[in-house]
């Protein structure tokens, strides 16, 4: 297996550095401090493909997995917030319109999402379904020339500023649970879509919005993929989805280890530099073992996407043993920033605080224990 970055992939990240510095950087203490993201954050970086799909002759089109988890590792480095509406918008929604959408959704909303124009997110966390993802209640009542939905997602990435939402809901209350549900392609500026923005502490500028549907009338033609399997869908989605925020796990600790070896090198302490002592010495290394260890397997799932094989158990080991890193080294970089790190302004605050919210997207650490054991069985 060959290790190194293809030399294309280098360019892009360099020329992604370029643009992280331009239009991201200066941005984002009034991002940060309004709590919200601008549409032009979409706008840019859909206008210079930075997102990890691309639509040419009238269809979606898959870039490399490998490239786009070195981009989202670079953006989750200096804003894992920023990072996660960008892989709402682009692995959980716009995902849906490549592996389910009909021609037809392709053409009608493909090119504006690559291009940042229009924004998406997925619907399918409840209060009563988080991790149980076929015990979701909100209603798919079939109606003349369409359907009609009824309920509340919960936690809903980009929900405040998505323009369309991809939404799971019961179709078939009488079938099994692997066949009660579907998945929809709605518009979110429907008058009878209500929507609440949540106080949350992490993934700070994205948001995180409740959306409420009163009677919503979906067209027929706007169901995705086949009615009834819906859980099979939000699976494959997930499955997905767990290599880029696997990405953006990785991207998290790194930004939080870069700032505490930069911090080492110019703190003193009893007269000398924090770095000098043996003990933080030997913590470094053992923390950059880790995250080159989970970077591995994560180019590893990478690999085996773009080579068109079975990454399920891949995909689960990178996000599990990414997490399991994040969880410690930035814990660990805010203990040497001290005192200063419960500061919310500070640089360092957000790392272990986003994490946190890592950790839960796209299954808990015992999902994934579980996914990975079940794939051992299979063996």
């Amino acid at each position: 297996m060959d290790f190194s970055i293809p030399a294309e992939f280098t360019t892009a990240t360099e020329k992604f550095d370029s643009f992280i510095k331009k239009d991201i950087i200066p941005h984002l203490p009034i991002w940060s401090h309004q709590e919200e993201l601008p549409r032009t954050f979409f706008h840019n970086m859909g206008r210079q493909g930075w997102f990890g799909l691309t639509f040419e002759n009238g269809c979606l089109k898959r870039e490399s997995a490998l490239k786009e988890s070195l981009i989202t590792e670079k953006l989750a480095r200096i804003s894992p917030g920023s990072a996660i509406a960008a892989l709402a918008h682009v692995d959980l929604g716009l995902i849906c319109l490549f592996l389910f959408g009909s021609p037809a959704h392709q053409h009608k909303l493909g090119k504006a999402a690559v291009e940042g124009k229009t924004v998406m997110c997925l619907g399918n966390t409840e209060n009563i379904a988080g991790s149980d993802v076929a015990g979701i209640g909100m209603q798919a009542t079939k109606t003349e020339g369409g359907w009609l939905l009824n309920g509340t997602k919960a936690y809903v990435t980009n929900g405040w500023v998505a323009d369309w939402g991809v939404i799971t809901a019961v179709s078939d209350p009488d079938a099994d649970r692997k066949r009660r549900l579907s998945m929809y392609l709605v518009d979110l500026n429907d008058t009878a879509i209500r929507r609440k923005k949540l106080n949350k502490q992490v993934w700070i500028p994205s948001d995180l919005t409740r959306l409420t549907f009163s009677d919503v009338f979906v067209p027929d033609d706007h169901l995705l993929g086949k009615r009834g399997r819906g859980l099979h869908q939000i699976l494959e989605i997930f499955t997905n989805s767990r290599v880029p925020i696997a990405a953006l796990t990785l991207g998290t600790a790194a930004g939080a280890f870069d700032l505490a070896v930069e911090h080492m090198q110019k703190r003193k302490i009893f007269g000398k530099h924090i770095m000098d002592f043996q003990a933080k010495a030997f913590e470094t290394s053992d923390f950059y073992a880790k995250l080159e260890s989970a970077r591995l397997m994560l180019h590893k799932a990478c690999w085996l996407v773009d080579q068109g094989e079975d990454f399920r158990q891949a995909s689960s080991l990178a996000k599990y043993l990414s997490v399991e890193v994040a969880r410690e080294v930035t814990l660990w970089a805010a203990d040497i920033f001290g005192a200063a790190s419960v500061i919310r302004e500070h640089p360092i605050h957000k790392y272990p605080m986003d994490v946190w919210g890592a950790s839960l997207g796209e299954g808990t650490q015992d999902v994934q224990k579980l996914i990975i054991f079940r794939q051992i069985m299979k063996g």
